[in-house]
């Protein structure tokens, strides 16, 4: 008796070296699929084997000695998840589960990685089966395999992840290059400028841009992309590419929105759209054209006479409709001491326990003074800041600001 259970040992710790040698020769899953079951089938004898992993939903890892319409009828939740130890498949087992002869869950750190069916088909041998004799170790080296596997799947989703991470802290980088830095803002004797952009997730689909055409004339715009993330980067870094190359102060500002709504319709699917203010400032006249595509009105405050103005004429939003019904080129004369707030949507849209709350009287209220302009964006970053902290802000945020001198 001693003896035999000397054999056993040996037979069981040779089986474990085994296993661990596949182990640390990084062996791939496939391969460490095929020795657990030359384990099981030729060491074990064990004649039919199945084996559900879970990998974010339940799949048939091993399938052997059985058919798989034999076993298409198991459903995990209800008929093997109840199940916490090894168990005998008895009568009171759904009739589909009867081809087998003991169930064995496989747990890591008290979550279930795997149930496996196992039944044993030599009939005529005498005595007790091995599968029986060794079902404790059967669970234990099944823990190891598939423990195994489950280590090599996360490292590789890890490799991935870390892939994704650097290629979107590239695109960030490559996109942060196309947002105007508070360096490159336009700052002369007409005009101060400032800015601030913050993407929701590593990239967004929020865009402003400045273009000095000449010494007298400013063009500039703010856009905002529908959706959030890499889609809304794309379509948001093709359109400045378009924009660029067509915005130019020869040409109409109602001409020029019909060309960036047929290149937005060619270059986007039917459900994205984006709205976009835009405008063109000479300096010598202070006379500003401007045209919003369903954009958030700009505010335009003057310091004297305490007024307030939206900046609202112009269209529907660029890739809404195959063809823009009208355009209306919105004009202002700047007076003297005024400033202009050019903003998207996430500046005034903060989620406070499920309920959106618009902010605009805030924004306003924060605008709306007599501070420059450079104190003005500190206010404003200030609100941003508490609504990042309260995690509140749920969309990309872009936001400039122009201060007309005297």
């Amino acid at each position: 008796m001693i003896k035999q259970q000397a054999v056993n040992s040996k037979f069981k710790l040779d089986l474990i070296l085994k296993i661990t040698q596949a182990i640390n020769e990084n062996l791939s899953v496939e391969d460490l699929l095929k020795q657990y079951e030359d384990i099981l089938f030729n060491e074990l004898k064990i004649g039919k084997i199945v084996v559900f992993k879970f990998n974010s939903t339940w799949e048939k890892l091993l399938i052997s000695g059985v058919t798989n319409n034999t076993i298409d009828n198991i459903i995990i939740e209800s008929d093997l998840a109840k199940h916490d130890e090894i168990t005998y498949i008895s009568t009171d087992f759904p009739e589909h589960l009867r081809i087998f002869d003991f169930l064995i869950p496989v747990f890591h750190k008290k979550s279930v990685l795997a149930y496996i069916l196992i039944g044993d088909l030599d009939e005529e041998m005498e005595g007790m089966s091995p599968a029986i004799k060794h079902l404790a170790f059967i669970q234990t080296i099944s823990n190891i395999i598939i423990v195994a596997m489950e280590n090599k799947r996360m490292h590789k989703q890890l490799i991935t992840q870390e892939a994704i991470k650097k290629e979107m802290e590239l695109a960030s980088k490559i996109q942060n290059l196309l947002i105007p830095n508070q360096n490159s803002l336009p700052q002369n004797e007409y005009i101060a400028s400032q800015g601030y952009y913050q993407p929701h997730f590593e990239i967004g689909g929020d865009y402003y841009d400045f273009i000095n055409f000449n010494d007298q004339e400013l063009g500039f715009c703010i856009g905002d992309v529908s959706g959030k993330g890499i889609p809304a980067a794309l379509i948001m870094s093709n359109f400045q590419a378009t924009l660029r190359a067509l915005f130019n102060p020869d040409t109409p500002l109602d001409e020029l929105m019909n060309k960036l709504n047929q290149k937005v319709c060619e270059s986007s699917s039917d459900e994205k759209f984006l709205t976009l203010f835009i405008g063109v400032y000479n300096y010598t006249t202070r006379k500003l054209r401007y045209v919003n595509a369903s954009h958030h009105p700009p505010i335009l405050y003057n310091y004297k006479t305490k007024e307030t103005t939206q900046l609202k004429k112009g269209c529907i939003g660029l890739g809404m409709l195959d063809e823009i019904p009208m355009v209306l080129v919105g004009e202002v004369t700047i007076k003297d001491h005024s400033k202009l707030l050019c903003y998207t949507d996430g500046l005034i849209e903060l989620e406070v326990d499920d309920k959106m709350e618009v902010g605009m009287q805030l924004i306003s209220n924060l605008f709306s003074n007599n501070k420059n302009l450079k104190d003005t964006f500190l206010d404003l970053t200030r609100h941003i800041d508490l609504g990042k902290k309260n995690k509140a802000v749920v969309d990309d945020i872009a936001l400039f600001g122009i201060e007309f001198k005297a």
